[in-house]
């Protein structure tokens, strides 16, 4: 090859020239002067300290009642061997006062602790295209995805299959106030999102529950899975250890030192690995349910942002220095260090 082939051949290889590659793009590069710095700790501190203190107070306005009943509803000794006796009479009644009025809708959950459905192959354990489509009947697929709960003993499809299905809380709730029946609506408890588009209207369970293990509650099988809001709940599983979920909702309002009568049917097993079950009653405001944490934040954030900016106001005043004063320098200062 000639030196004029070489160098052409070089040349073809070196990178178009760009201001990107080049780093040569305009650049914004702030000057942060003492105003700037304090008036943007003031500006966070203003609108964070409102806002926290607004959370705190719509927090506070809300009632919550919760009823731990694991350890009241079972006096047998062995807790284990009654919750999985089928025969046993597993009715329990609850009374809880309300201290405040509650203004309806009434949210009831029910709340586990030490229940992780964050576990890795408990979240893995479910078949999202059998949720969806009827058709999907690939046997290798279904138990890659579902094991151990995939098929029957003689190797039928469990519709839904998986771990989180199968687990499927099965506790149920009646209520009265004040002797008067009261209905919870089950309607519209699950997302949207999750009734539309993933469980199909089409796909109804076949041999749920009738695999080799016992598992949680069981599925009507005339519905199809688009329609069983409690399984929908269910299985949008919590990232953490102790969760709520929607149970359903009380249209009606309760009066401050009403009595709210519970009859729980106590057939959810929490007791084989040391877990607690609750029923929550609580009202809503426009931040959701109640909770403190996002206010404090707020005011914490906000009340910090505020003592900085007085803190570097103080400083300024006190100790002044002149904007780009070249004596600050490191050279100026070692040349001024020489000199003496």
């Amino acid at each position: 090859m000639s030196v004029s082939g070489s160098e052409s051949a070089a040349s073809a290889n070196k990178p178009k020239y760009s201001k990107f590659t080049q780093q040569e793009l305009p650049a914004c590069k702030p000057l942060l002067t003492p105003g700037i710095v304090i008036g943007a700790f003031s500006l966070i501190g203003i609108i964070f300290v409102p806002i926290g203190l607004a959370s705190l107070s719509a927090s506070q306005e809300i009632v919550e009642l919760i009823d731990r009943y694991d350890e009241e509803c079972v006096t047998a000794s062995d807790k284990i061997g009654f919750i999985q006796n089928s025969k046993a009479n597993k009715a329990c009644t609850r009374k809880i006062t309300v201290p405040k009025p509650m203004k309806g809708p009434i949210h009831v959950y029910y709340q586990l602790e030490n229940f992780y459905q964050n576990h890795r192959r408990y979240v893995q354990s479910r078949s999202d295209q059998q949720l969806r489509d009827k058709d999907y009947k690939d046997p290798k697929a279904v138990a890659k995805a579902c094991d151990p709960e995939a098929t029957t003993g003689d190797g039928s499809l469990i519709v839904p299959c998986g771990l989180i299905a199968w687990s499927l809380f099965n506790d149920t709730y009646a209520f009265s106030v004040n002797k008067k029946s009261v209905t919870v609506n089950k309607k519209d408890i699950a997302w949207a999102s999750d009734k539309n588009s993933k469980f199909g209207s089409n796909v109804f369970p076949v041999n749920f529950q009738k695999g080799g293990l016992i598992g949680g509650g069981n599925l009507n099988d005339k519905l199809p899975l688009s329609e069983q809001e409690d399984l929908i709940v269910w299985m949008r599983t919590a990232a953490l250890p102790t969760f709520r979920k929607l149970y359903g909702r009380i249209e009606t309002d309760i009066m401050a030192s009403d009595e709210i009568t519970v009859v729980i049917q106590n057939n959810y097993n929490t007791y084989s690995f040391g877990g607690t079950k609750a029923v929550v009653l609580s009202t809503a405001s426009w931040i959701g349910g109640k909770n403190n944490f996002i206010g404090v934040a707020y005011v914490a954030v906000g009340g910090i942002c505020l003592l900085l900016a007085m803190g570097f106001v103080v400083l300024y005043v006190v100790k002044p220095r002149a904007l780009g004063d070249p004596a600050y320098l490191s050279w100026n200062k070692e040349a001024a260090e020489y000199s003496h």
